[in-house]
């Protein structure tokens, strides 16, 4: 039976990003009680999003730096918050399940944990996804745009990273899940880049290692040839570009399930055909993710609009060049966030929620 404590660290973390909604089986607590005992539980339940040192939280709460320090330190190796350093100073922040704890389970991933988060995906987020904004959003692969229009650098997998400094790569949680039930694809394992701090804490924590630009290329490159769809954290200043198949992907399989995808992404791009040019390969139904191309009664293929997420996957591999990647028109285009949080502010607005800590709210 779930203990107050982990009830309310529930609670706290359905605040954030896409949520973490309460089920009928109960399995999102199973969830949280693997992953924190009491004590981790109820210091979660003190911090905010906002990097801080622990001195000053002990100071909020009340109890000795030293005792805090060790549990924010030991928390961080778990992978249960973020931890930012700066100089010799170490800062820590609540993180979202998702994108964020869950994530941070690649040294911790066992086949238990693994059927849990299985069975969550079903009965919680795949529930609740139709409903809200995604914390990630596929762009199209390089190759795939016609340059027809400048391209945002927010919206090219290459501009983004030439702009890092500090560039990590790290194993695809979501396939490393699927390996334990059994159910993984064949796509690349290697394919998740983090940057900037969080590449940094990857790195400090074992679960990735440091790569040069160069390095990120050939293995976006290497994703793209594979079938993978870039999706970076839905801000204009990710974090992270992921590499995702509808096969494993918490995101694309949950929204893959939704009978308009188009509608739950971040998108600016689309596919268009030109049916006199269709050899019909079918290369271009394996290769898309969202199940949005299929073979008409003319004996050519056909795009649903519904469903494509303009990643153009479909178009790198159309050697007739029947299939090409479209801009959206102006009044259809969406510009994501300047920075993450600001993208976690606005999924908090649009699910009723505050990001303000439970035990920081002032009641009557």
């Amino acid at each position: 039976m779930p203990d107050d404590v982990h009830n309310l660290l529930r609670e706290q973390l359905d605040q954030y990003s896409v949520g973490f909604p309460s089920t009928d089986s109960g399995v999102e607590m199973k969830i949280l009680e693997k992953l924190f005992n009491e004590e981790e539980a109820e210091m979660f339940l003190n911090l905010s999003l906002s990097p801080e040192t622990p001195e000053a939280v002990a100071e909020r709460i009340s109890l000795d730096s030293e005792t805090v320090a060790a549990l924010l330190e030991r928390m961080a190796e778990k992978g249960l918050l973020f931890r930012l350093r700066k100089g010799a100073s170490a800062h820590y922040s609540a993180i979202p399940f998702i994108v964020g704890i869950y994530e941070f389970q690649l040294k911790s991933m066992d086949r238990e944990l693994a059927e849990l988060v299985d069975r969550y995906f079903d009965e919680g987020f795949g529930l609740q996804m139709a409903e809200q904004t995604m914390p990630l959003r596929p762009i199209a692969v390089n190759r795939s745009i016609a340059v027809l229009r400048p391209v945002a650098p927010y919206e090219d997998t290459l501009e983004i990273v030439r702009s890092q400094k500090l560039i990590a790569v790290g194993d695809c949680i979501c396939r490393k899940e699927k390996g334990f039930l059994g159910k993984a694809c064949d796509k690349p394992l290697e394919a998740c880049l983090s940057f900037g701090p969080q590449a940094q804490y990857y790195v400090d924590l074992g679960m990735a290692r440091f790569i040069t630009q160069e390095e990120a290329f050939e293995i976006l490159e290497c994703c793209e040839a594979a079938g993978l769809v870039p999706q970076p954290d839905n801000s204009q200043r990710p974090l992270a570009i992921c590499n995702c198949c509808g096969d494993c992907c918490g995101v694309l399989t949950n929204i893959k399930r939704h009978p308009r995808p188009a509608e739950l992404v971040v998108s600016n791009y689309y596919v268009e055909l030109e049916e006199d040019l269709c050899c019909a390969c079918e290369v271009c139904l394996d290769r898309c993710q969202m199940e949005a191309v299929a073979m008409g009664a003319e004996g050519v293929a056909v795009v649903s609009l519904d469903r494509c997420i303009g990643c153009g996957l479909c178009v790198t591999t159309c050697e007739t060049g029947a299939l090409s990647l479209r801009s959206k028109q102006e009044d259809r285009r969406r510009e994501p966030p300047v920075k993450f949080a600001d993208a976690m502010v606005n999924m908090a607005k649009k699910r009723g929620k505050s990001l303000i800590p439970i035990k920081m709210r002032k009641h009557p």
